[in-house]
């Protein structure tokens, strides 16, 4: 049985949902917030019903994004280049 699963083989690599809020501006700098990490999709949805009417939120209904990362995993393995 290898790390990560269970004895009937199965995987349980553990999930995170990370639910943001992403603005992106022409003049301005963009607005990028992190409103949480949740344990299921669910709660990050929950966490959306519940903020999409208030000030700022409901102006940008398609700002809310949800992005699933895996427990433990380093998912940038490369550096970055900085552009001007």
């Amino acid at each position: 049985m290898c790390a990560g699963e269970d004895p009937r083989g199965h995987d349980m690599s553990e999930k995170a949902y990370l639910l943001w809020f992403v603005q992106e501006q022409d003049v301005a700098a963009d607005i990028e917030l992190l409103i949480g990490v949740f344990a299921t999709d669910t709660d990050a949805r929950a966490t959306i019903d519940r903020l999409k009417n208030k000030p700022g939120f409901v102006d940008f209904p398609e700002g809310f994004q949800i992005h699933v990362s895996e427990i433990g995993k380093n998912n940038w393995e490369d550096g970055f280049v900085k552009t001007d």
